[in-house]
């Protein structure tokens, strides 16, 4: 009875964060709308998704890793133990002292970011290289107008780390209590806030990107404000305490050691997004800002699926660990595997036929013009291809994660980084964007395929059973899918004739409209006469209720 409620528990959850989840990725697609219409791809779009990736990239590393990596799975074995008054004393001190350390290093950190950040902006600026050349003192003007916009945009938005590192321990806090939703919405208040802050602070800064800036900063502070009352409603205290005790706390400690090692490796994977910005900067103006543009597009989709799933079968994969039901464990990871499979190969194929429609539809104004638009749509191919190997990194390496087990997905992410570099340094001359776009989908699918290898070192995991099986699952989509794309990229022309003359709404969104319904149709009759498991568990699930 009590397994029965725990799964429908996390059933729940995963409703409930799934719909959180779309929720929040539908708001920072309408952020980037927000930022197409002000700023399109100009030098003003470049700065500020440069300024922004930088803090962002520390965020991903200090936030999302330490709670997702180490944090959580350290909270749950304290949580599995008796609850004496000594075991929950000992918890409350690893809860104030992983506290204490995070904020220590975060602040640290800003305040360094901060000064150095003129000696970092160069980087990501071309700077005019033939004093002989057309138009050379123009070129050095715009050179020292975009530094200057960076250096700017970035202490602005520097202490976001501090503020959002915070929120995800609280994140982290509620999650490992399998409470999900509070943390599922604050994503959805930031993107508001950073919407509301660029129309509302525009006019008076005379600067679209600051004002955007100003609304990050704002909407990290209320991310981890709004979280505050439910973490107090777990009865655990937010208090900080000596350096000294929590470097000498054992919990906190493993916390350090578990994620040293994947530092290491998200950074490999995060600095992808450095070189890949600092190589669009150098290329030509726009093209950051349009990689930024097609990423938020395939994260939208991720999200709605991968996120949720990857961050509710963390805690579930923990436990199962502890417990060594290994039986179990390998069923709830092939059954994500599927998921990310059935969901990620016929989104990628629709977006293929659709891409153009896709991104005039959201983007285009009067700052988005047509070249706006070729010039994302032709990342956005490469970008989308990718969907699979990012979505199904999403859920491979919680099943390392849950053991304990960091070093082996670093590792992968570090092959993962080199790959890149290499690849983008090679496309990027001939392709440019879409270099740049397909040499990320190369290293994801790398990271996929090293990950599956690794797996060998996992006697948990039944290697060659998973292996077998998403191989397996991912022909027989991808021929589901090829079959679905068909009708539709024949329909698409004679759709898109038919509405031409509408409004833009109109225009673009019958056409998808209208071609997402049959592709969905053929797809979910596919799924049903070859009576597909997946299918088969959703359907029934449908019957009981």
């Amino acid at each position: 009875m009590e397994n029965k409620k725990e799964k429908k528990s996390l059933l729940r959850s995963g409703i409930i964060l799934s719909i959180m989840t779309l929720a929040s990725r539908i708001m920072g697609l309408i952020r980037e709308m927000t930022k197409a219409t002000f700023l399109g791809t100009s030098m003003h779009a470049d700065a500020f998704t440069t300024a922004f990736m930088i803090p962002n990239l520390l965020r991903r590393l200090f936030a999302e890793n330490a709670i997702s990596v180490a944090f959580i799975p350290t909270f749950k074995s304290y949580l599995a133990k008796d609850p004496t008054d000594e075991n929950k004393k000992e918890t409350q001190q690893f809860i104030s002292s992983t506290f204490t350390l995070i904020s220590f290093l975060t602040v640290c950190v800003v305040i360094i970011g901060i000064f150095f950040t003129p000696f970092i902006t160069p980087l990501f600026c071309k700077a005019p290289a033939d004093p002989n050349s057309t138009g050379y003192f123009q070129q050095v003007e715009m050179y020292l107008l975009k530094s200057q916009e960076i250096t700017l945009l970035t202490r602005v938005m520097f202490p976001y780390l501090c503020i959002i590192s915070i929120a995800a321990f609280f994140q982290g806090i509620l999650n490992g209590c399998n409470i999900f939703a509070p943390s599922g919405f604050t994503p959805v208040l930031f993107n508001g806030l950073v919407i509301l802050g660029t129309y509302i602070l525009a006019p008076y800064t005379g600067d679209p990107a600051l004002a955007m800036s100003i609304g990050v900063i704002i909407g990290g502070t209320v991310q981890a404000l709004f979280q505050w009352p439910f973490i107090r409603k777990t009865g655990w205290k937010i208090c900080f305490t000596t350096l000294r005790k929590t470097f000498s706390n054992p919990g906190t400690r493993k916390v350090i050691a578990l994620i040293v090692p994947t530092i290491i490796g998200m950074a490999a994977y995060q600095l992808n997004d450095v070189v890949s910005t600092a190589l669009a900067n150098r290329t030509g103006e726009g093209i950051a800002a349009s990689l930024q543009y097609s990423l938020r597009l395939q994260e939208l989709i991720l999200g709605i699926f991968a996120v949720s799933i990857g961050t509710v079968i963390l805690p579930d994969m923990s436990s199962m660990a502890n417990k060594q039901q290994w039986e179990d464990f390998n069923k709830l990871l092939i059954q994500a595997i599927k998921i990310m499979i059935v969901i990620s190969l016929p989104v990628t194929a629709y977006a293929l036929v659709h891409g153009q429609e896709l991104i005039t539809l959201l983007y285009k104004s009067k700052s988005f013009d047509d070249a706006s638009v070729q010039l994302t749509l032709g990342e956005f191919r490469w970008h989308i291809v990718g969907l699979l190997f990012i979505a199904l990194n999403r859920v491979i390496s919680p099943a390392f994660y849950a053991q304990g087990n960091t070093k082996t997905p670093t590792l992968a992410g570090i092959i993962s980084f080199v790959a890149n570099i290499i690849f983008a340094l090679a496309l990027v001359l001939p392709m440019k964007g879409d270099g740049i776009a397909l040499a990320l989908t190369l290293a994801s699918l790398i990271n996929t395929i090293f990950l599956f290898v690794f797996m060998k070192k996992m006697n948990s995991i039944q290697v060659k059973t998973v292996v077998l099986k998403t191989l397996v699952y991912t022909l027989k989509i991808t021929i589901y899918s090829v079959i679905a794309a068909v009708p539709i990229f024949f329909l698409r022309p004679i759709l898109l004739n038919t509405f031409a003359n509408s409004s833009r709404i109109i225009s673009q969104g019958m056409p998808l409209l209208i071609d997402l319904l049959i592709f969905g149709a053929i797809g979910i009759l596919e799924l049903i006469i070859t009576k597909d498991d997946t299918m088969m568990v959703i359907i029934r699930k449908l019957k009981r209720k």
